[in-house]
């Protein structure tokens, strides 16, 4: 009874969309009810319905002798598929290009009543993943794979090869950063099966997973081996920023170690040896099969995550061994292990617009034949009626369909015969038809269409490019039928009239308007020129000012709220009241019109919440200023440097202005065309809001890159130390958040509490604070590879910030049970230099 009661509880939830969470998260809980949704207790991931993401398959429970208290919820329940050879789920809204990590779980637990193991085939997409197999009833099984997305799709496909229904309990998608498993990339993807990720320290078949892991992969403990025992810390282990695994701290915090010895041995029986295996070690002196991996002997570095790893051809046994060299003085140790297959991309998949548009074809028609996963790849399961060239591209189609002719069809651009004849189809005919580049062939005879022939086809027709069938639609204008809409020929004259004649008049206006606006143009260049003003005026789309204006908004220039290399900072009132600050070239500045007109045309096209925002400019004479939006809370630098006069920024605060500003210097490196590379970046520089949101100023010096890889310049220009990081640094910003002391002063060596701002008052998480300064410092690496790129440093700054907001949590518990005791914990480090470097210090006893 209470077990019944609790699975009615799991369905209270209602989804109704097949899209990934905030986490960009997908996960499935095959089998249950449409559109219900329950949120694990374990993980507090929330599971949907696979409604969303399948419109074939059957649901299904397990035996009721299968249910055990250790079971997940998830594996409850099934989908089966007894119809069609290929049935696939489709996950959407990612990012092509980006990488992935997919999990699909089975567990048979008896639900067909049969007994009788299945085994089928697992594909993500055309490309083949693996056979799936059971070791028993109640064996759970789950595969990992891990791919960069061609496309904004994934599609996992089961396929029925004869030994029984496929079936699956759950499928889960999990964002991954780039430069985690290199080894997986747009030519090859790997895959782990049998479940080979170990966390080998405990013995207590306990499995880590979300949260403690951020990108919910599922370490199960390895087989308890008499001659190993397990030991463990309690300090956090850090991963560095070129980790290529980011193996949890929870992981790495327990190995395994020998009872007795300087070794550890341990092997495996690969169940696919025909194929490479790379095999994933995260700790020492490794001999696979007798041979020594590394060439040199390994010493982990203390409480940090480190990796070796390397691919072995495959075999049908291979034997590990861990030792100890002659001078050791500990014996070696063994955190975490993974094993992957490299499986190639043999496969070409359709082209991603010709398949999307296929799907939603498909969707809109409720096509149900075999029309799943890719529509031409691999060509065993093309989908029925149409006929593919190889490489992939739609040929041909033919089905029998009810409804107006779909304006996908128009995406199809490799489409170059199309039959639709015999169907029922009604409405007029698409004009997208006629767009379509390739096609030699349309048949669309046989149907119930009606209204005029689109002039595309017409044209095409006439011309002889495309060859054309339109019989028996008997309410379609000018297809050689005895009924013709309206007035029949006469409409068909006036529709062939109206396409010839409107294009005329149309260029013929155009041309007209054209010679005025040149005009036009001519006599505003006269005018500028007679005034002594450039043409570069005309690239500006902002308002434009005259000066008499910005003395009129300025009161006379009578408030003055900044200064810099260009001149004063004035504040102003536009006519609605709206506050504004007006930036003027001084004379004696050493920046002139070149400066100005780069700064105003950046601000004139780029457009970003962590941006200042260009209202207008003045160029009138030989007056240039700025007018920008005005930031109430002043810059950065101001806040940190004066408390006496300014409220103590937090540690929160000041890792929410990071990550501004590094969003802010994201989106001009990454998401302007071409590249902006703001040469100029320091505290100065970052303007704070209201609620002191942070915006990126003053792009006088900011340079434009067409290629945004190219991040050479021979003109250095700015003020010293501030630099962008795939230039030089943003690090030095980031210390100065962490210390509130100018970049220029020595930062002496000592614990992390003699270099952090005092006025923060001891109140922040020391692991995020120490996260942020070893993101710094790898911000200030001479060589620009060993540097990380902007979207890392936002990533980073995340993680900190998470860090951070435990700490306040755990606070706000403690404090509200009267518990006055919490204290984050000191860890002890050293900060050499300016552009220094960081290494951690031992906070106590180290892990043996």
């Amino acid at each position: 009874m209470k077990l019944f009661v609790a699975v009615l509880l799991f369905y209270i939830l209602k989804h109704t969309s097949g899209q990934p969470d905030i986490r960009g998260f997908i996960s499935i809980d095959c089998g249950i009810p449409d559109n219900s949704s329950y949120q694990d207790l374990t993980s507090s991931i929330v599971y949907v319905s696979d409604h969303d993401f399948i419109s074939l398959g059957q649901n299904r429970n397990i035996s009721s002798d299968y249910i055990k208290p250790s079971l997940a919820w998830r594996n409850y329940n099934v989908r089966f598929f007894p119809d069609g050879t290929r049935n696939c789920y489709t996950l959407r809204s990612l990012v092509a290009g980006n990488k992935y990590f997919v999990r699909a779980t089975f567990y048979y637990g008896n639900y067909d009543g049969l007994k009788k193991l299945p085994v089928f085939d697992l594909y993500l997409g055309a490309n083949y993943w693996h056979e799936v197999k059971f070791r028993g009833s109640s064996a759970v099984n789950w595969m990992d794979i891990i791919v960069v997305a061609p496309a904004d799709y994934l599609q996992v496909c089961l396929v029925n090869k004869g030994m029984g229904t496929p079936f699956i309990s759950g499928l889960d998608l999990r964002p991954l950063e780039s430069t985690l498993y290199p080894q997986s990339n747009s030519s090859q993807y790997i895959v782990l099966i049998n479940s080979n990720r170990f966390n080998m320290g405990p013995t207590d078949n306990s499995i880590v997973r979300y949260p403690l892991d951020p990108h919910d992969r599922l370490w199960s403990t390895y087989d308890t081996i008499p001659s190993w025992k397990e030991i463990s810390a309690t300090s956090v282990v850090q991963n560095y920023l070129s980790d290529a695994y980011g193996v949890p701290s929870a992981v790495m915090q327990t190995a395994a170690t020998p009872v007795n010895g300087s070794r550890i041995d341990f092997s495996w029986d690969p169940s696919d040896p025909s194929v490479n295996i790379s095999s994933r070690y995260f700790f020492f002196d490794i001999i696979v099969n007798n041979s020594t991996w590394n060439s040199k002997p390994y010493t982990p570095p203390f409480l940090f995550a480190d990796s070796i790893s390397g691919t072995v051809q495959g075999q049908e046994r291979y034997t590990i061994s861990l030792v100890a060299i002659k001078n050791a003085t500990l014996p070696p140790i063994l955190n975490a292990m993974e094993m992957y297959l490299i499986k190639p991309i043999s496969e070409t998949a359709t082209d991603p617009v010709d398949a999307r548009a296929m799907m939603a074809i498909q969707g809109t028609f409720g096509v149900s034949k075999n029309w799943m996963g890719d529509p031409c790849s691999p060509r065993a399961f093309a989908w029925e009626g149409l006929n593919c060239t190889y490489p992939p591209a739609e040929t041909c189609l033919q089905m029998g369909w009810v409804g107006s002719i779909a304006t996908y069809f128009g995406d199809l651009k490799a489409l170059q015969y199309l039959d639709l004849s015999h169907n029922n189809f009604y409405g007029s005919i698409p004009d997208v038809l006629g767009q379509l580049p390739l096609l030699v062939f349309l048949d669309l005879s046989s149907n119930d269409l009606s209204g005029p022939i689109p002039y595309s086809l017409l044209q095409k027709s006439q011309n002889g490019t495309l060859s054309i069938r339109l019989g028996n639609n008997a309410n379609l204008c000018g297809n050689g039928t005895t009924t013709t809409c309206g007035s029949g020929r006469k409409k068909m004259k006036g529709a062939l009239v109206t396409a010839i004649v409107i294009p005329i008049v149309a260029v013929m206006a155009l041309f007209v308007l054209s010679i005025f606006l040149l005009c036009r143009i001519r006599k505003e260049k006269a005018k500028r020129k007679a005034n002594g003003l450039k043409d570069e005026t005309a690239l500006l789309e902002n308002r434009e000012f005259s000066y008499r204006e910005l003395k009129h908004i300025t009161n006379n220039f009578s408030q003055e709220i900044g200064k810099g290399g260009f001149g004063a900072v004035f504040l102003g009132y536009l006519e609605n009241g709206n506050p504004v600050a007006v930036k003027v070239r001084s004379e004696s500045s050493s920046q002139g019109s070149k400066e100005f007109l780069a700064e105003a045309q950046h601000l004139t096209r780029i457009h970003h919440r962590n941006l200042v925002s260009l209202i207008g400019y003045c160029k009138d004479k030989n007056h240039l200023a700025l007018v920008y939006e005005y930031m109430p809370e002043g810059n950065l630098q101001d806040h940190l440097r004066d408390t006496s006069t300014r409220k103590s920024l937090t540690w929160e605060q000041r890792l929410q202005i990071a990550l501004d500003a590094a969003q802010g210097l994201e989106y001009l490196h990454v998401g302007c065309k071409p590249a902006l590379i703001h040469r100029d970046v320091k505290s100065r520089n970052i303007l704070l809001t209201t609620d002191l949101g942070a915006k990126i100023a003053d792009f006088g010096l900011t340079k434009v890159f067409s290629d945004s890889k190219t991040h050479i310049t021979t003109e250095p220009a700015g003020t010293m130390g501030y630099l962008d990081p795939e230039y030089v640094v943003f690090g030095v910003v980031l210390l100065e958040l962490i210390t509130g002391r100018s970049p220029v002063v020595p930062i002496d060596q000592g614990s992390i509490e003699s270099i952090i701002d005092p006025s923060m008052g001891g109140i922040y998480d020391v692991n995020s604070v120490w996260k942020v300064a070893n993101l710094a410092l790898h911000c200030k690496q001479e060589i620009s590879r060993e540097r990380p790129t902007l979207t890392d440093v936002v990533a980073q700054i995340k993680e900190s910030m998470e860090l951070e907001a435990r700490r306040d949590g755990k606070r706000n518990s403690a404090m509200d049970s009267g518990d006055l005791s919490y204290a984050g914990n000191g860890s002890a480090f050293e900060v050499e230099g300016s552009v220094g470097k960081i290494s951690q210090a031992s906070p106590g006893p180290a892990m043996r």
